[in-house]
């Protein structure tokens, strides 16, 4: 291998350009030495510099151990620790290869390789600032969690192995680059999802993170959320953005002021803006501040939200992050550095600003289902800031100061008002027989169910229900995924055949035995269930998972009216973080399911990653065939979900695979002020969740 394209491996070299590389190539000397013994480079390390190839070694203050020194790491005058200085010596751990430069030999650049000099001292300065931040971070941490004196080595497993590796080192240089063809882009270190550039002062599990994981892909985006942000900031300061409501493929961006910029424009520029620092590979950063500094920086952004948000904050300092000058919040790991940005276009699309994060050919199928809720996001995010609750930290000052009731009874009542409007819809069609009512897990249909019947019935329509979970074939025949597990949101789980019959000789007026299936046994009964006749002025609500696929029986029908709901709105924590609306459904699945099914919290966690795969083939995909979109969000309701949801969480033990989503979800409701459910109607959707609803379930 060419000896110039060999010292581009080492960390104290690593960035020099080609010819710099090249004239240390020529004037290096190669030393190499035998394990357990004191390395001795007095006669060249007075005004020298030595980078370690190979090997492991240790400096020593006396008889004590003040760091380990791995491959890239570098000593002498010019290096990061002055060895035969101040008392440090340096000791062999294994056999080392070090390329050395003498005194002699560096003395002479500032005359003969000024640039090469001036490359090398940039070069060094960064190291020795990226070496200050460990420190910083090792000093916050012991400040936080520790009072026992921190070890200079700690033992590292990764699956079946263990190491031995140097405290301090950052968790990326233990990871591999790729698992399975993917991109490392964070850690987890005792399940716990932890950023690249995050030293380990302590022994832990180790485990590579990819997009191909969930909280992988929650990385990724949260990442590229900051980076559009500071593209804004940079295309032009004046550039008034926030990362709004997620569609599951695209976050819509907030616009609060273009300055001038039409939408097409402003989307042409933030997505070249991005993609030039992608190339730049710039570095995403972590920094703690004090709370009042980290205010005070958020006033001078223009962030509102995010000062309102540590008004409240329960600690001294706060853990910032950046990638440039705009800094926001650290609610979870960032990527390393920008380069395995790769997938990503901000797009002009149906009066929404889009930051899409997938690959471009899926961009235009994608694009087809957010027209309903981009619109509904809108309005409601509208109707937020008219309230003046934009944000968790506005939220939770009307809470404190004593507003709870007032909110309560406004997003009720606003549930209220659309399932009112959605009921005029259908009786003012007149030729309606058949409602279908369909959305993914947790949000809320049963319920909706319930509180449309009523408006229904205020019209004069009599409403008869039917829940397509009836229909399931019997579970030996259940088709499975592609892990072998039975597939519950495939279309293929039902009973078509049955369900065709039955609802065509409803609609002819005859009586039918309704099917029941027997989730206990697995076991479809085809007329195991009530007797049903439509008359005049019925109406049949039909509520499944399934309701808007056209493969449905009668779902063409001119006589159908169809209904999408979920919930599309949460509240931001800042510019770049705001709550997922797919965690406030996993909440709310692991709320109802502990308390009510007996299904633990780590049992939910696990089988949500195979719900929403099935939810992003089967349900979202038929959202726009929808005459009307209900919107399921609650502004309140993660202060009530945090009652139940904290214990349940914390029964997800650490060594579990959920304990890193629980730890997370545990890090999310921490921010909201608690409810106390008995504020909460018994007609509410969320009683679905919480227990105590008036409806039958």
């Amino acid at each position: 291998m060419d000896k110039a394209v060999e010292l581009r491996a080492y960390g104290a070299l690593a960035g020099l350009s080609e010819g710099s590389l090249r004239d240390l190539a020529v004037e290096m000397e190669v030393l190499s030495f035998e394990a357990s013994r004191e390395v001795d480079l007095s006669d060249r390390l007075q005004g020298g510099l030595c980078v370690l190839m190979s090997g492991e070694a240790r400096v020593f203050r006396g008889e004590l151990e003040v760091f380990q020194l791995q491959c890239g790491d570098s000593v002498g005058a010019m290096g990061e620790f002055p060895i035969g200085r101040n008392g440090l010596t340096l000791h062999a751990r294994t056999a080392l290869t070090l390329a050395c430069w003498s005194d002699a030999v560096v003395e002479r650049w500032p005359l003969t390789r000024p640039g090469l000099l001036a490359e090398l001292l940039r070069n060094l300065s960064e190291v020795l600032r990226k070496r200050v931040d460990e420190l910083m971070s090792a000093l916050a941490l012991v400040h936080e969690t520790r009072s026992q004196p921190l070890r200079s080595e700690i033992l590292v497993r990764m699956g079946e192995e263990q190491q031995r590796v140097r405290a301090g080192t950052p968790v990326g240089h233990l990871l591999p680059r790729d698992v399975d063809g993917e991109r490392v882009i964070a850690g987890l270190v005792d399940r716990k999802t932890t950023s690249l550039s995050r030293p380990l002062y302590g022994s832990a599990a180790l485990e590579p993170l990819t997009r191909r994981t969930w909280e992988g892909r929650a990385v990724y985006r949260h990442s590229l959320g900051l980076l559009a942000l500071e593209a804004a900031w940079r295309v032009d300061p004046e550039i008034q953005i926030r990362i709004g409501p997620s569609l599951g493929f695209a976050h819509i961006l907030e616009l609060g002021a273009s300055n001038g910029f039409s939408r097409a424009e402003l989307a042409d520029k933030l997505t070249a803006k991005m993609r030039e620092m992608v190339a730049e590979n710039v570095t995403f950063r972590r920094e703690r501040w004090s709370v009042e500094e980290a205010r005070l920086q958020f006033m001078a952004q223009g962030w509102e939200d995010a000062a309102r948000l540590l008004r409240n904050w329960r600690n001294s300092t706060v853990p910032l992050v950046s990638c440039g000058d705009i800094f926001g919040l650290e609610f979870g790991p960032m990527v390393n550095s920008a380069e395995v940005l790769s997938r990503f276009e901000v797009v002009d699309h149906d009066a929404d600003l889009l930051l899409y994060f997938g690959d471009a050919e899926k961009r235009s199928k994608a694009l087809v289902q957010s027209a309903h809720p981009g619109r509904l996001a809108r309005e409601h995010q509208q109707w937020l800031r008219a309230l003046g609750l934009d944000s968790v930290g506005a939220f939770n000052d009307a809470c404190i100061a004593g507003d709870v009731s007032e909110i309560i009874r406004v997003s009720e009542g606003f549930h209220e008002k659309r399932i009112s409007q959605i009921a005029d819809m259908i009786s003012q069609r007149g030729d309606v027989r058949v409602v279908c009512i369909s959305g993914p897990s947790s949000s809320g249909k049963t319920t909706f169910l319930k509180r449309l019947s009523v408006q229904l019935q205020v019209n004069g329509l009599r409403p008869r229900c039917i829940s397509l979970d009836n229909y399931y074939v019997d579970r030996e025949f259940t088709v499975r995924d592609e892990n072998g597990e039975y597939d519950f949101e495939a279309f293929e789980a039902l009973n078509c055949e049955l369900l065709a019959d039955q609802l065509q000789r409803l609609v002819a007026g005859e009586t039918v035995k309704l099917a029941r299936y027997d989730f206990a046994t697995g076991l479809s009964h085809p007329e195991g269930g009530a007797a049903m006749r439509m008359e005049d002025g019925d109406v049949l609500l039909l509520e499944g998972i399934h309701a808007l696929n056209p493969r449905l029986p009668g779902a063409d029908s001119e006589s159908t009216f169809r209904i999408f709901i979920n919930p599309m709105t949460s509240l931001p924590l800042d510019h770049v973080t705001r709550v997922s609306v797919a965690d406030l459904r996993l909440l709310r699945r692991i709320v109802r399911d502990r308390h009510g099914r007996a299904i633990t919290a780590a049992e939910n966690i696990m089988r949500w990653p195979s719900v929403r795969r099935g939810e992003r083939v089967h349900i979202f995909p038929y959202q726009e065939r929808a005459d009307a979109v209900f919107n399921t969000s609650l502004i309140y309701e993660p202060s009530v979900l945090k009652v139940y949801a904290e214990r349940y969480l914390l029964e997800v033990s650490e060594g579990h695979p959920a304990h890193t989503t629980a730890y997370r979800l545990r890090r999310l409701i921490d921010k909201f002020v608690a409810i106390y459910p008995d504020r909460v109607p018994q007609t509410s959707l969320l009683r679905e969740f919480i227990g105590g609803s008036s409806f039958e379930h």
